[in-house]
Order: C-alpha cells, then sequence, then structure tokens
C-alpha cells in the first residue's frame, strides 16, 4: 500500500484523503486546528453552497485559470458532488442563481458527511499537528515533518487553503512550502471581497439590501472595470453582497496597478429606460404635486436611501412637489440610473471568501493535480492559483481537484 500524507482538513483535503484511500492507499490527514473543516462551517453565511447546478459553460463560473479545471471536472462535476452528498443522506435543494445547498441549512452537516466519509475508508486523522517541512529527496518526496513527528511517505498532497478566514487555519503555509520547492507564487489578493466607499454617507445605509440592481464599475475617466446584475449590501465601510463580491477581483486588480479610486454607478431601476422612468416620475409627481419632496419618494426608493437622494439631489425636502422643475427632475432621472460611489480599496484579504491567486497552475499537471517540479507532490483546492465567483464554483474547484489530487496520490496511473 502506498503511504499517503494529506496537509488540511478543508473540503478539499477531506475528499482527497478519502479518494486516495478508496483507492488502496494508506492515508494520514494532518490538520493543525483541534478539529477538521473549521472554514468549511462557516461557507455561505453557515448554510454552505456547495456547488452550482449551472449545466453549461460551468468554467465560466471562474475569474482565474477556469480552464485549468476542464480535466477535474469531468472527473468529478457538480453533478457528483450533488449526488455524493445526496446518496450520503444529506440532501440538497436548487435555489436562486442555480447555488445548491443542503435542505438542512446546516454548513456542520456538510463537515460531518465528508468526516464519516473519510472515516469510514479509513483515513487516520491527526489533529493538533502544525506542519514545519515537507522533505523530498533526489527530486522526490520522502516525509513529512511536523511539530511532533515525522511521517514517511510516498506521496503528500497539500491542501491547506489560502489566506483568507486565517483564525480556522488558512495562513498560507501551502504557499511557503510550494516556494520552498521551487514552485511560483502568482500575487495573492483577496478573492471575493467586500469594498471600501469613500463617501460618509454609507454609514446611514449600512444592513441596507438592494436587489435587481444594476453595478457598473469605471475608472475615473469612465473607462469600464466590470459590471453585473442582481443584489448588493451596504455595510458600515462600504459595499458587499453578491454582485460586488463578484467584482471585486477585477476592482481589486485595478485599484492594485493603477494610483486612482474606481467609482461604482448603481443603476436603481434597470428595468425601466431614461425615457420610461421619467414618465414614471412625471406621473408620479402629478398625483403627489402636494406633497413635499421628501415624503415623494416612498414609491420609488427603499426609506433609509431617500434621505442620501434628496441630498445628493441637492433639491429642498421641503419644496412642493409642484414646483420641481424639468431640470431638478433631470438631476433625479440621472441619480437613478447612475447613482455614484467612489471606490477606495478593498476590505483585507483576512475578509475575503477567497483568496485569488496562489501556486502556478503551469506548473501543475491538470490531470492529476500532481506537481511538474517534485515527483508525488501534488496540489488541491484553494492553495492553486484558481478563483471562482460567488455560487458554489470555489468549493465545486475543492472537490474536483481534491478528488483528482486523491486518485492519483493513490498510485493508480493517469
Amino acid at each position: 500500500m502506498k503511504n499517503v500524507i494529506v496537509i488540511g482538513g478543508g473540503p478539499a483535503g477531506m475528499l482527497a484523503a478519502a479518494t486516495a484511500a478508496n483507492y488502496g492507499a494508506r492515508v494520514i490527514l494532518l490538520e493543525k486546528q483541534e478539529r477538521v473543516g473549521r472554514k468549511l462551517k462557516i461557507t455561505g453565511k453557515g448554510r454552505c453552497n456547495i456547488t452550482s447546478a449551472r449545466e453549461q459553460d460551468f468554467i465560466e463560473g471562474y475569474m482565474d485559470n477556469g480552464a485549468f479545471l476542464y480535466g477535474a471536472l469531468s472527473e468529478f462535476s457538480n453533478w457528483d458532488v450533488i449526488d455524493f452528498f445526496n446518496s450520503r443522506g444529506l440532501a440538497t435543494r436548487v435555489e436562486r442563481g442555480l447555488r445548491v445547498f443542503p435542505i438542512s441549512d446546516n454548513a456542520e452537516d456538510v463537515v460531518e458527511v465528508l468526516h464519516s466519509y473519510m472515516l469510514k475508508a479509513g483515513v487516520r486523522v491527526l489533529t493538533n499537528l502544525e506542519v514545519r517541512d515537507i522533505r523530498v529527496t533526489d527530486n522526490k518526496v520522502t516525509s513529512v515533518l511536523t511539530d511532533k513527528d515525522e511521517f514517511l511517505c510516498e506521496a503528500v498532497i497539500v491542501a491547506t487553503g489560502g489566506l483568507s478566514y486565517p483564525a480556522t487555519g488558512s495562513t498560507g503555509d501551502g504557499y511557503r512550502w510550494a516556494r520552498h520547492l521551487g514552485h511560483s507564487i502568482v500575487d495573492l489578493r483577496p478573492g471575493l471581497v467586500p469594498l471600501v466607499v469613500r463617501e460618509d454617507f454609507v454609514r446611514d445605509l449600512q444592513g441596507l439590501s438592494l436587489k435587481n440592481v444594476k453595478a457598473t464599475f469605471v475608472t475615473t475617466r469612465g473607462k469600464g472595470i466590470a459590471e453585473d446584475f442582481g443584489e448588493m449590501l451596504f455595510t458600515h465601510y462600504g459595499v458587499s453582497g453578491p454582485i460586488i463580491l463578484s467584482m471585486s477581483s477585477k476592482v481589486g486588480e485595478y485599484l492594485a496597478s493603477n494610483d486612482s479610486e474606481v467609482k461604482l454607478l448603481i443603476d436603481l431601476k434597470p428595468a425601466l429606460s431614461e425615457e420610461k422612468l421619467d414618465s414614471r416620475l412625471k406621473r408620479d409627481f402629478e398625483s403627489l404635486a402636494r406633497r413635499q419632496f421628501k415624503n415623494a419618494l416612498e414609491g420609488l426608493l427603499p426609506r433609509k436611501l431617500i434621505p442620501v437622494f434628496i441630498s445628493l439631489s441637492g433639491i429642498d425636502e421641503d419644496k412642493s412637489v409642484s414646483e420641481i422643475t424639468r431640470e431638478e427632475r433631470k438631476c433625479l432621472l440621472n441619480l437613478f440610473k447612475f447613482f455614484p460611489l467612489t471606490i477606495t480599496a478593498t476590505r483585507s484579504i483576512k475578509e475575503a471568501i477567497v483568496t485569488a491567486g496562489g501556486i502556478n497552475v503551469k506548473e501543475v499537471n491538470p490531470k492529476t493535480m500532481e506537481s511538474k517540479l517534485i515527483s508525488n507532490l501534488f496540489f488541491a483546492g484553494e492553495v492553486l492559483d484558481i478563483a471562482g465567483y460567488t455560487g458554489g464554483f470555489n468549493l465545486q474547484a475543492a472537490f474536483s481537484t481534491g478528488f483528482v489530487a486523491g486518485k492519483y496520490a493513490s498510485g493508480i496511473s493517469a
């Protein structure tokens, strides 16, 4: 039996360990935390979006190196993930945006399925062990050194995650070992992360969720960076929510490479053209002609947003609606279609859902997840330079790469 060491007890590591064991290897999983699956338990706000039910163009769910996953997805697809959990008693459902969640809405159930699967496969799980080094002789992995012992082995799978949520154990150890062994690391940055807004009024909007809006990021010169349609959220420091997170990597890249801010323009009424929206405003204002302006926007805007909207419009809040001029209405129309915010930074990588960047995938065999530089060294999950958008794509990458790494680390030929 081939001795395989898996480093990291996240989704990629757990599935890799169980898969290697099921293919005949003797497997030990090393986890430096007290328990496996710490980060997995808090994903999706504790509900765990395990994958996407997208049927076509699945690769488009990745912002970085999606094509690298073609082989892994063909071996362990999103439908395989769904069947894996369903067949082990964890029913799932498909929600808005084709997101797949356990019906129990409990991420701990996902961890329990994976943990039980490992134990049943015969994996030996050792926790509270911190790996110090991966040792190599004649360009082949020979052992793993921890703070308590040395484990001899014929293969190692590194599944240590990225830099996000370091309290769960994701502290970038895998990058350090890979670099020491000759691998290059693509610059690490926040992958799915909230954004910081310069305008002070966002504090007054904290907790406000906007649905069915269009968000467009542009440079200060008006050149487009990214745009998306869906739901976003205001925070005490700026903006977050699905469409903001999905575009944050591109925004972050621009901010990092340019000494400039980014403009966020929100179309609050994307279903209405400017002409139709103007007609709607005229009709509403005619029916509310005797009201003060501050009391005339309740049918058009969330209550929290009205004071900010009035302030930005420059229109006297006590002014009678019947006295609003055509130019003032035009100003309002522009605010509805291009509500402006200034993005100054991303939040730190510690707050990111995933880490963008990582071990250069050009140095990893996409069919097996084995290093092209060191024999019997495999990688899986977020430690690789693969980052997906929100919607289950990152966990799918972890499961697919974990499965493939486990299969071929066991000694099966590609």
